[in-house]
């Protein structure tokens, strides 16, 4: 078998739940480092990540990937162990086959290949990885791109190896994602009696009408690049479980999608007017994950626009759907991002997989995107 499918086996043997690396980025360290990559660990809290990089200066283009993985569930739901690779139908299966362990595989390769064929090539070609995208995405890319930030580190360009595609290898790029904005709301009644209810306050009630109006609510319109924000409510929970009790609370959970049309602070301050409109007593804790991102057609699309339809004969789909990635953190730092990786259809799902020939065809990719950008 190919490298690339021999790499992905031994990435995928190691049982990197988020935010535990298992091996992964000191295995693929190891080999960058023999190749003249400089390679740094850098460890915050649980959270692993690496930035390994060739050349120096401008202009700058990073692969970025993540190499934890989302828990397997339970192992007897699968056809054959999770952590184990196994080939049937010529597709590899594996927690973390196409989510992304593929891919990283993938961009090693391509950029191993591409510094083995231009060692003097111009600027820099560097590959980013973390063991926390699956997870709270608080001490990986954020961090990095913090520390970026203050020591003026350029990224011009950035591939993120995300499993974009939808039905065939390249059909699809992502060019930008919308904002994640949650709420946890507590709405405080007063707890009685299903009998009295003059001597209790039900807050199940007194949010119905909320809730209502929440999803009645039309936050924008969207633009060019993405459809409106939509509000999703994701948790609900109030009551003893007793069937004549009015509870004395309620907590519920939304999330906002939201587009560039509108902002983290402007929706929080809507939900709140509602709320007090209503004359609730609550308490509202906000969790910000990401603002939205919007690559314009530059360089990087229209690099990858070429590549695939030399390499795959595909013009593809070009749009901003789907949930978050570490992308929104390279984003405000001032590069255009993209996402272009395998199929997603299995991912985060019971027999995860990815077909043999897509994950032989992501390393010629990735090196024929580099060589478009950086090799005059």
């Amino acid at each position: 078998m190919s490298d690339v499918f021999e790499l992905t086996q031994e990435l995928i043997r190691r049982v990197s739940v988020t935010p535990d690396d298992a091996g992964c980025q000191p295995l693929l360290a190891e080999r960058l480092q023999r190749v003249g990559f400089r390679c740094e660990a850098r460890r915050f809290g649980k959270v692993d990540n690496l930035w390994a990089c060739h050349g120096t200066g401008g202009p700058v283009l990073v692969f970025l990937g993540h190499t934890d993985v989302v828990s397997s569930g339970p192992e007897a739901d699968w056809s054959s162990p999770p952590f184990e690779p196994v080939v049937r139908d010529d597709r590899l299966y594996g927690r973390g086959a196409a989510d992304m362990k593929g891919a990283v595989a993938a961009m090693t390769l391509a950029i191993e290949d591409f510094v083995a064929a231009h060692p003097q090539h111009p600027g820099t070609v560097a590959l980013l990885l973390t063991s926390d995208e699956e997870g709270e995405a608080r001490d990986g890319v954020r961090r990095m791109a913090e520390q970026f930030r203050s020591s003026s580190q350029r990224i011009d360009w950035c591939v993120v190896g995300e499993a974009s595609s939808h039905e065939r290898l390249g059909d699809l790029i992502r060019i930008g994602r919308r904002g994640s904005l949650t709420g946890r709301l507590r709405i405080h009644g007063i707890q009685g009696h299903v009998a009295y209810p003059e001597q209790a306050h039900n807050p199940i009630h007194a949010f119905s009408t909320v809730l209502v109006e929440l999803l009645a609510e039309r936050w924008d319109e969207g633009n060019a690049g993405f459809p409106p924000t939509s509000l999703q409510c994701s948790n609900l929970h109030a009551g003893t479980g007793m069937d004549n009790i009015i509870p004395g609370s309620l907590d519920a959970v939304f999330n906002f999608r939201y587009s560039t049309a509108s902002t983290a602070a402007s929706l929080r301050d809507r939900v709140e007017a509602i709320l007090q409109q209503h004359k609730l007593e609550y308490e509202l804790e906000w969790h910000h994950s990401g603002e939205p991102f919007l690559t314009q057609d530059g360089l990087l699309r229209r690099a990858a626009r070429d590549v695939l339809d030399q390499q795959l004969g595909r013009v593809p789909d070009e749009d901003t759907g789907g949930g978050t990635s570490d992308g929104r953190f390279i984003a405000p730092l001032g590069a255009e991002v993209i996402e272009l990786g395998p199929v997603n259809a299995s991912i985060h799902k019971v027999d995860e997989h990815i077909a043999i020939a897509d994950l032989e065809q992501l390393p010629g990719l990735y090196r024929a995107l580099a060589e478009r950008l950086l090799v005059p």
